[in-house]
């Protein structure tokens, strides 16, 4: 697929899933930029917002199939990735798949699920594979989880293991829309949208997961400068230094910003990756990848925060 034909289906899928997600140019941009690198995205918002209607879109929009998970306390590594059974007529035990056999899974409130069940996902989402009685099954090759949190309701909620975060390419921030936006939203559904129906918003499906996949190889064609990568590599490496900072972003993190990058130039026509698309997906990709010091909570200061501070010092090449 070259470039131009790749740009006008990233743009058609942003464009479709704006009609559905009003207010929310910004976390559609990066869900897309998500999908086009590869990668996994971890959605944090409050109820409403609009994050499972957004994972429903994008599926429809991409032509891919979708499960989604509601994540509970009580459920079952197997509830997610299948389970053998026993079949009395044929004296075997026939496999059946649990919902990460898709294209596309919502992990629903992934946080509500115990450690183990969470650990599920882990192979999944970095292998691209599960393993059921020491068999492995290969998933679909467009395999993308994008798992929801809310991020003011603590209680019945399980933290999430460093390794299991480390795995989402993209923790997107999810915040309310404007006024004017959610003024946009109820005259929408004034007008007939139903967001259970997502035909009634007339979005359109763009392409298929074989396009996709097209989509995708196209995506790591976007070429980065080595002044650029060095670029990428010096703001890693400051994560690890800051004295605010006390667990910096890993080398997996760096060529997460590479492909995140990428994704972003794709998505702006450009065939090439510029240090302003390394410097806009530098929150997403690395906010959940750094962990603050105690003091530095209590001052009131955020990930983002610190991450500002890290671009505006490290110098940017010309």
């Amino acid at each position: 697929m070259d470039l131009a034909t790749a740009n006008d289906l990233a743009g058609r899928i942003t464009r479709e899933l704006s009609k559905v997600l009003v207010g929310q140019d910004a976390v559609i941009e990066d869900v897309v930029a998500a999908l086009l690198a590869g990668g996994h995205a971890l959605l944090e918002g409050v109820p409403g917002t609009g994050k499972t209607l957004l994972g429903r879109a994008l599926a429809h929009v991409t032509g891919t199939s979708f499960k989604r998970i509601q994540f509970t306390p009580d459920l079952m590594p197997s509830d997610i990735i299948g389970v053998n059974v026993f079949d009395m007529a044929s004296r075997q035990f026939d496999f059946r798949p649990g919902p990460v056999f898709a294209d596309i899974v919502l992990a629903d409130e992934i946080n509500r699920a115990p450690a183990k069940t969470q650990a599920a996902l882990l192979e999944a989402m970095q292998e691209r594979q599960a393993t059921i009685d020491g068999k492995p099954y290969r998933l679909s090759p467009v395999f993308a989880v994008f798992a929801t949190q809310n991020p003011v309701e603590f209680e019945g909620t399980y933290p999430l293991p460093e390794a299991q975060v480390d795995r989402f390419m993209l923790k997107i921030v999810i915040d309310y829309p404007d006024e004017a936006s959610e003024t946009r939203i109820l005259d929408k559904i004034e007008s007939g949208f139903d967001p259970a129906d997502l035909v009634s918003g007339n979005i359109e499906q763009v392409l298929n997961a074989d396009t996709l996949v097209e989509l995708r190889e196209a995506t790591r064609t976007i070429h980065m400068e080595e002044m650029v990568r060095s670029y990428v590599t010096r703001v890693i490496r400051a994560t690890r230094s800051r004295p605010r900072i006390t667990l910096g972003a890993s080398p997996r993190a760096g060529v997460m910003l590479m492909l995140a990058a990428k994704a972003k130039a794709l998505l702006a026509g450009r065939d090439f990756v510029s240090p302003d698309d390394v410097k806009a997906m530098v929150p997403a990709v690395l906010r959940h990848r750094i962990l603050l010091i105690p003091e530095a909570e209590v001052e009131g200061l955020s990930p983002d925060d610190c991450l500002k501070e890290i671009l505006s010092s490290t110098q940017v090449p010309r």
